[in-house]
């Protein structure tokens, strides 16, 4: 999980801030359950949520009555987020960069990142989360992996030819990753002041119409920062082939890895 180098990648999502509330996904209920149980969040717990989005993973953990303070650099993102979360009396919505952010030491009981761990800075960003966290609190991340391979695809080895056309960055030996070829994350916490390292991996089966995959499509970085006309190219390719040759529909399937470490002390 290595940082991107390119900032406008990491700030893109920003700038679709009402796609990406409209299109992305919830965290399955299984996950949210799991991370709930093992990183002993209770009504009253203090949660701080890293890089929150518009709320996909806020909301379920303030239902079940965490203090959630979420920190989310991109201002339209966290303006969602907000109206999202104003039903809860004990949510916070901070506009800062976690790499930056100075907030109050060891005073939170569990830290959360979800889709948003490989965004920090790789060589401070686990020190940085200790340090929020009382003694035996927990730091929970979230790894998604979008569109993993179960068994054939045809739609996969169909749609390379729409990002072979409009991507100028495809590279053509590109292989769809199978579940078991993707690396679960937080090895580099075996080594720190972390300890009892647990995880869990799920597997969510979602069906999309041409216009719903699209939508999705449309926030995810690497085709945000595709050229204004070779996004909409690509858009309509993707969209035109899902009407033409999979009538209309096509189900995808998304990888989701949870660790939670227990910090030491």
């Amino acid at each position: 999980m290595t940082r991107s180098s390119d900032p406008v990648r990491r700030d893109s999502f920003d700038a679709v801030a009402e796609a990406y509330d409209r299109a992305r996904p919830s965290y399955p209920e299984r996950l949210v359950d799991e991370l709930v149980a093992l990183a002993d969040i209770d009504e009253g717990s203090r949660v701080l949520e890293i890089g929150p989005g518009t709320g996909q993973l806020s909301v379920p953990l303030a239902e079940r009555g965490a203090f959630l303070v979420t920190v989310e650099r991109g201002p339209r993102l966290a303006e969602i987020a907000r109206r999202n979360l104003a039903r809860f009396q004990h949510a916070e919505v901070v506009v800062a960069d976690f790499d930056c952010w100075e907030g109050s030491p060891a005073s939170f009981d569990v830290v959360v990142a979800a889709t948003a761990f490989h965004w920090l800075d790789p060589s401070t960003r686990v020190a940085r989360c200790a340090a929020m966290l009382r003694p035996g609190g927990s730091l929970a991340i979230v790894q998604t992996r979008w569109g993993v391979a179960q068994g054939d695809d045809p739609f996969f080895a169909a749609s390379q030819t729409c990002y072979s056309r409009w991507d100028p960055n495809h590279d053509p030996r590109l292989r769809q990753a199978r579940p078991e070829d993707v690396a679960q994350p937080c090895i580099d916490l075996a080594i720190t002041e972390f300890e009892r390292v647990a995880r869990r991996r799920y597997l969510c089966a979602r069906e999309y119409s041409a216009a719903t995959f699209c939508d999705l499509l449309g926030t995810f970085s690497d085709v945000l920062a595709l050229e204004e006309g070779c996004r909409t190219g690509f858009l309509a390719c993707v969209a035109g082939l899902i009407e033409s040759h999979f009538g209309g529909r096509i189900v995808r399937h998304d990888l989701y890895d949870l660790c939670v470490a227990r910090r030491a002390g």
